[in-house]
């Protein structure tokens, strides 16, 4: 039986899975902007802007919008940058009207949209992102930027007469935040439906600032207006930077099989400007006054709810010819290509990555690893790169003496060559930071740059509208061989992980503790058990509780602590341990710490007051123990955590805060809160399993214990259950689940706070309803090696590489934690 409530309760911690997005569906990551879509009876077809990426207008097909195939690419050469086509069919023949950066308008044709295509037939028409229609009239017309229409013949390869402007767009309010002064009346594409034209146009600018793009519609019965603009405008837009998708627009509307209506636009995903734009897509419904705008019901085509896209990034060279996966640089060379035995040669030319020969291929996610093997001939320089353009672009070069390793915007390095004329390069990009590195026979790897910041190779800082792209390199006289190229999402899964990391703080010096074990069982602490981060230099209170730590959808680690020191009088921090007073109860704190990494050692820190949020959370009394997750249906980061008002009963709350992990970007909001009046649920942890959402807590009713409810979503809607879950007599708290590798069995961990020496505990469950005791750390199958009285805990699995690298780190640079000296730096600091 559980005791009377103890008001001696510390902190929390908590954890969840990762699932499907929700809308807008991503249907192309990575760099596929400027997309034009046709429906071709039950066929979907749909292409983007190649700009200098060459052979260009690459196809794909669909029948559902959600699966799609590469079917060719329709433009070998052209001249100029190619940019926002569009892709229609008008009597049995395919067109692909498209600007370039040299002013003037072309179009390609085929009886067949898999080819042959023609050349590029030039109008004499000048302008950008043509949309092409068949007016009340019968005729053919090809509206451009800035409201013009132009006549065109009956076959589509002439303009017939003058220009005229018809549309002067939609006046957005003055004080939103786009690209500049001009509106940027762009991209019009059309239909007719129920006696109207609708165009859909894009204005605000098509990058800058994250809330500059938008689409916009209007109508009118005749092609040449009067245009009535849609009283719903923007249908879409960024409204905030805090969204996950910036600069939404060049948008199109098409209608499917069934008769649901979508839009197809593209976007940049929040921080990721060197990924370029994505192609989304959205549901639109029809509203009685007969405007479009996008809605969250989507009734789809087929079973597939998730978009996938067949097209490998690897290539083993096994073909005879270039992959649809490549394209040239500013140039269209397939004779400079020879392919045999698994190996393609490249024809050297130029002397650097800026006048060299380059094949390019596409990025589609936020941490990758790419990689290549290499082999020099005679005079010649070869690598592997991220490219921009001729000044944006990182990576690695050798010329067999020397590799020249390019650091984005930092100086270059000449390192020298080792291994010769025969290497492999590997480029892991995890959230715009680049680790290069070499080896000879691609087991054992040289690191030779690392944490390289490639975030400014984009648009905003170099123009051309293009994307960070993997690309190999060769340069100087002869041929360069290229074999086993590979490209592939860095984040792990379960079948990658070969070890488990736990995070914990104590009570004597709260910092943070990592543990390391290789097999959920014994766990050892690095840094020989002294913290790896001192709380007094991190918190505004001189102090760290509650960690817990979460990898994200994009492979980085976050990790959460309260900030909030007990014994400020015991070192010298307060004249009270951590007491505020009576009418807000034990505890002070109202601040966190957040901190982001890509490999566990480098780190990045944001300090979080809720007070200070809003007026409204000025008279929080407490706010600790955070846990991180990632919200699938929300497809956002979401922080949830303790807190109260003044002396009232504890609940969880939770908030959404961005990708840099540094801003809360929602105001707080229950997540549970316990049905009895003035007991407190604190400490929760999620754990999603299936379609179902854990929700483990500590209930302070009698004696504080581990409860469980149980939701279909992760923000809400969890049903209490009375039973209690932990196997402890006494008081506990901090539950934490997490799931042993590749078994189907989870271990609630907890903390007995109130034993001495305090301890964790251990329970094993393979439903989530039948839990076996595996007692306490040393006092059963759960073991210690170099630490005792661990406090609130949090384990995740980490890959072998990752588990090795975190333990050499550590007893090479190995510190112990000394508060007298650091007390008296913080001291002196202040003083100056």
């Amino acid at each position: 039986m559980k005791k009377l409530f103890l008001l001696i309760v510390l902190f929390i911690s908590v954890g969840t899975g990762i699932g499907a997005q929700n809308l807008p569906k991503v249907i192309f990551p990575g760099d596929y902007p400027d997309p034009s879509i046709l429906r071709d009876g039950k066929d979907y077809y749909i292409t983007h802007s190649p700009f200098y990426y060459a052979p260009g207008f690459l196809i794909w097909h669909s029948t559902d919008l959600m699966n799609w195939e590469p079917v060719c690419r329709a433009l070998p050469e052209y001249e100029g940058s190619a940019m926002a086509p569009d892709l229609l069919k008008y009597q049995n023949r395919y067109y692909i009207y498209y600007p370039t950066s040299v002013g003037e308008i072309y179009v390609i044709y085929a009886d067949d949209i898999r080819g042959p295509w023609s050349k590029p037939v030039k109008l004499a028409l000048k302008g950008i992102d043509p949309g092409h229609v068949v007016g009340e009239d019968g005729k053919r017309y090809l509206f451009t930027n800035n409201g013009w229409i132009t006549p065109l013949s009956e076959d589509g390869l002439k303009v017939t007469g003058p220009s005229r402007k018809v549309y002067d767009g939609w006046e957005y309010p003055a004080n939103w935040v786009t690209e500049g002064k001009d509106r940027y009346l762009e991209s019009p594409k059309l239909i007719r439906k129920d006696g109207y034209y609708y165009m859909m146009s894009a204005e605000g600018g098509t990058a800058g600032p994250a809330t500059s793009h938008m689409c916009v519609v209007a109508r009118s019965k005749s092609v040449f207006g009067p245009w009535e603009n849609s009283p719903y405008n923007p249908i879409v837009h960024t409204y905030s930077a805090s969204e996950n998708w910036w600069s939404k627009g060049h948008g199109t509307v098409i209608d499917d099989v069934n008769g649901n209506w979508w839009v197809v636009y593209h976007a940049y995903a929040n921080g990721y400007h060197t990924l370029g734009r994505s192609t989304l897509l959205e549901p639109i419904e029809w509203t009685s006054d007969g405007w479009c705008r996008t809605t969250q019901e989507a009734d789809w085509l087929g079973k597939s709810r998730q978009p996938e896209w067949k097209m490998k990034i690897s290539d083993d060279f096994s073909r005879p010819e270039l992959g649809l996966q490549w394209t040239f640089w500013r140039e269209y060379a397939p004779k400079a290509l020879t392919f045999a035995d698994g190996e393609m040669q490249v024809k050297a030319k130029g002397h650097t990555p800026a006048d060299g020969r380059l094949l390019l291929t596409t990025a589609v996610d936020k941490c990758y690893e790419t990689e290549v093997e290499i082999a020099l001939g005679s005079g010649n320089t070869g690598g592997l790169l991220l490219f921009y353009n001729e000044e944006a672009y990182a990576g690695v070069i050798s010329d067999g003496k020397n590799f020249m390793v390019y650091r984005g915007e930092e100086k270059p390095l000449t390192l020298p060559n080792r291994m010769g004329k025969h290497f492999r390069v590997k480029l892991l990009n995890q959230g715009n930071r680049v680790k290069m590195s070499v080896s000879a026979d691609g087991k054992a790897w040289e690191v030779l740059a690392e944490n390289v910041d490639v975030s400014r190779l984009n648009h905003n800082v170099y123009k051309g509208f293009y994307a960070l792209r993997p690309a190999l390199f060769a340069a100087g006289k002869g041929k360069v061989g290229f074999r086993d190229f590979r490209y592939r999402n860095a984040i792990p899964e379960e079948k990658d992980m070969a070890a488990y990391l736990m995070v914990f703080h104590r009570d004597e010096t709260h910092g943070l503790y990592m543990a390391i074990s290789r097999d959920g069982y014994t766990f050892t602490a690095v840094n020989n058990g002294e913290p790896v981060l001192a709380g007094d230099t991190i918190a505004y209170q001189h102090g760290i509780r509650d960690p817990h730590i979460f990898r994200g959808p994009d492979g980085a680690f976050y990790l959460a602590m309260t900030d909030l020191h007990v014994f400020g009088v015991r070192d010298g921090y307060r004249t009270t341990e951590w007491e505020r007073g009576a009418e807000y109860g034990w505890g002070n704190n109202r601040g966190l710490v957040l901190m982001k990494s890509w490999d566990l050692i480098h780190w990045n820190r944001a300090n979080i007051r809720f007070d200070r949020l809003s007026a409204g959370l000025s008279e929080i009394g407490c706010a600790w123990a955070p846990e991180v997750a990632y919200d699938d249906q929300k497809g956002r980061l979401m922080i949830y955590y303790t807190m109260r008002f003044k002396n009232e009963a504890n609940k969880l709350y939770y908030v959404y805060v961005n990708d840099d992990f540094n801003k809360i970007e929602s105001t707080p909001q229950i997540l549970f809160e316990y049905p009895m009046d003035g007991v407190s649920a604190i400490d929760g942890d999620i754990t999603k399993v299936g379609d179902k959402y854990h929700l483990f807590y500590v209930a302070h009713d009698g004696v504080g214990g581990i409860k469980q409810a149980v939701s279909n979503r992760m923000d809400g809607g969890y049903v209490y259950d009375a039973r209690w879950y932990d196997f402890e007599p006494k008081a506990c708290e901090a539950p934490n689940v997490w799931k042993r590798i590749g078994e189907n069995k989870w271990v609630l961990m907890y903390d007995i706070f109130s034993i001495t020496p305090h301890n964790f505990g251990f329970a094993e469950t393979t439903d989530f309803v039948h839990f076996k005791n595996l007692g306490h750390f040393n006092e059963g199958v759960m073991k210690t090696t170099n630490y005792t009285s661990p406090k609130h805990g949090a384990v995740i699995h980490l890959t072998k590489e990752e588990a090795d690298n975190l333990e050499k780190y550590w007893k090479a640079h190995q510190r112990n934690y000394d508060r007298q000296s650091l007390r008296q730096q913080l001291l002196t600091e202040k003083a100056e």
